[in-house]
């Protein structure tokens, strides 16, 4: 009986290190990487073998289907458009990085979902608890990062990255997914067709799944809360549609949202739109305030969370 458990141990840890070792068409990428001070090395990356969360209940919808209004977009020029069904982002020669980015700052832990498809090839991403700096002329968005890369190739191969870890504008790499437990998942995404990206935080750790199939596990404790954004990267072409953006959120003790660090009953010096959920409405309805440059308030209204709105009031000042 003890040889036998002396055998599994021996075989699940033979096991695990095969699946700790570099692929080897991977290998060139680490004499690419090998300065890159934030990247997990091989036998210290976690892996993630639970199944993709429920993506079906319970989750609100982060795009109303109409305009980009809960939307700003920081980092460059290249632009967005709004279909009912998506959200385009098209790449525009010579812009640096471009983010779509959602107005409310302080989504923590959560699921987040979302369909990308290209139809002209580019690196995309999803920003997740991310940050930004107002610097002119575009603003520095830096945050974590789940990599949406595409299919160009690099160093004459796919690389196969999508559903890792990118530390954007603070750390450059961080969880590759260039392992031999990683081989799944590197063929996950799939040309000419929607992909799934689903990312789940929960206080600091970090999962990521791409089509279904796990990819990063990330755990890191210094991004806890921020915005999320749709990443169009800097390039010479590109367009990726973005459909089905939703969240659930986990762990949701406050009931006041912040948006650019601003509460409900303050007033902004922009027409940022501020907006918290009533405490005591069941239907999920959203109180949203809109403020002029004088910061006087334009008008409020009660939101459903596709963001119609229910009830409406202009009004001159709070």
């Amino acid at each position: 009986m003890r040889k036998v458990a002396l055998f599994l141990v021996l075989l699940t840890c033979t096991l695990f290190c095969a699946a700790n070792q570099v692929s080897e068409m991977q290998q060139p990428f680490i004499k690419k990487y090998e300065n890159q001070k934030r990247i997990i090395s091989p036998e210290k990356a976690q892996l993630n073998k639970e199944p993709e969360p429920d993506i079906n209940n319970s989750f609100v919808s982060l795009y109303n289907g109409k305009d980009l209004n809960n939307w700003t977009v920081r980092g460059g020029y290249s632009t967005f458009k709004a279909l009912p069904d998506r959200i385009i982002g098209i790449c525009k020669k010579g812009s640096p990085s471009t983010y779509l980015s959602t107005l409310r700052d302080d989504y923590s832990d959560f699921i987040f979902t979302a369909e990308l498809k290209w139809v002209i090839d580019a690196n995309s991403g999803i920003m997740f608890r991310a940050q930004h700096e107002p610097k002119q002329p575009y603003d520095r968005v830096f945050g974590p990062q789940c990599e949406m890369e595409g299919f160009a190739p690099m160093l004459k191969r796919q690389r196969g990255w999508s559903g890792g870890i990118y530390g954007q504008g603070y750390a450059a790499w961080i969880y590759p997914l260039w392992l031999e437990a990683h081989n799944t998942v590197r063929q996950a995404l799939k040309k000419d067709a929607w992909n799934r990206v689903t990312i789940q935080a929960d206080k600091g750790t970090i999962k990521t799944w791409v089509n279904g199939v796990p990819a990063a596990y990330w755990v890191d404790d210094q991004f806890l809360k921020g915005f999320f954004g749709l990443q169009i990267h800097s390039g010479k072409k590109g367009e990726v549609h973005f459909r089905n953006i939703k969240i659930k959120e986990l762990n949701a003790a406050s009931t006041v949202h912040m948006v650019n660090g601003i509460k409900i009953g303050e007033v902004a010096s922009n027409r940022d739109i501020v907006s918290t959920r009533l405490k005591d409405n069941s239907k999920g309805r959203f109180l949203s305030i809109d403020v002029n440059s004088t910061n006087k308030v334009l008008q409020f209204g009660h939101h459903a969370v596709d963001g119609s709105v229910v009830n409406n009031e202009v009004i001159n000042y709070l």
